[in-house]
């Protein structure tokens, strides 16, 4: 106890000055751990948060959210300051259970359509791009069936870092309330700025953080639109779903008529070939 009381007198006195991350070595961070062990209160049940690089003095989430300004006279340039904002997002980094690296959003600020997932995956936060796995193979096959090229929509997730896992190498997890929570002001204001004709919603948790659907499975929702922010939204299957389920042809046809349904929502043109796609199967 005698190294636990000075570092703790120490961290408490940098958290009075502001100072909400600090790097600890390893010697510092075992006092810690021999503090934890001893203290006769239930483990958190929060997920982990990240053991590298940063230490956060403190879990909870900030009492209020800060406002977020776009800077820019193009959609391009206030995507860019909306961006450059979500590298250090304080009410997301201050939770303790996101990864560091942030993965913002790709595609064109002024298309029609804006796709939303639940956050990046190992691939994505490699690459720092979303849907750029399998499961971005996968979206940009539908999007190709649709006549769209991935440059021609607007693509984005509801939370913009990766959710920590202890020990994470290439496994994930879907993002809690709260870290949708903490992100959600960003695509509140990528939508007033890309200003979309509709958004779809991939997969039951970018639904859950948008529609506020808490455990409604994607069954229940897709089929109907719904809204948000007064945009319509379709709700359909995430591709990683599919990828999944990949000879469940039942699946893929309703993520395709789901699809259908957008495009004839933006009376774009529907062929033949298109709407014959699953007869048949």
């Amino acid at each position: 106890m005698s190294q636990t009381a000075p570092l703790i007198k120490y961290l408490k006195q940098l958290e009075r000055e502001g100072i909400r991350h600090i790097r600890l070595d390893e010697s510092a961070k075992e006092v810690l751990r021999k503090r934890l062990r001893n203290r006769k209160v239930p483990a958190p049940t929060s997920p982990p948060p990240t053991s590298h690089k940063t230490v956060p003095l403190h879990a909870a989430p900030p009492a209020s959210i800060p406002s977020l300004k776009a800077q820019g006279s193009t959609p391009e340039e206030k995507i860019a300051s909306l961006k450059a904002q979500a590298e250090h997002w304080e009410p997301a980094r201050s939770l303790g259970s996101l990864r560091e690296t942030m993965v913002f959003a790709t595609g064109d600020p002024a298309a029609d359509i804006m796709l939303v997932g639940e956050a990046p995956g190992y691939e994505e936060e490699r690459q720092q791009e979303p849907f750029v796995g399998r499961a971005g193979q996968k979206l940009d096959q539908i999007l190709s069936a649709m006549g769209l090229a991935r440059g021609e929509v607007y693509i984005s997730n509801i939370c913009k870092f990766r959710p920590a896992l202890k020990n994470q190498t290439t496994n994930n997890r879907k993002p809690t309330p709260e870290e949708m929570k903490a992100c959600l002001p960003f695509v509140q204001a990528e939508i007033g700025i890309v200003q979309p004709k509709c958004i779809v919603a991939l997969g039951g948790t970018a639904a859950e953080g948008l529609l506020d659907y808490e455990n409604q499975p994607v069954g229940r929702m897709r089929g109907s639109w719904h809204k948000f922010e007064n945009i319509p939204v379709r709700v359909t299957y995430h591709p990683s779903y599919l990828l999944h389920n990949d000879s469940a042809v039942r699946e893929k046809r309703k993520v395709w008529e789901d699809m259908l349904s957008v495009l004839e929502f933006l009376e774009m043109p529907i062929s033949e070939k298109q709407r014959g796609f699953f007869s048949g199967k």
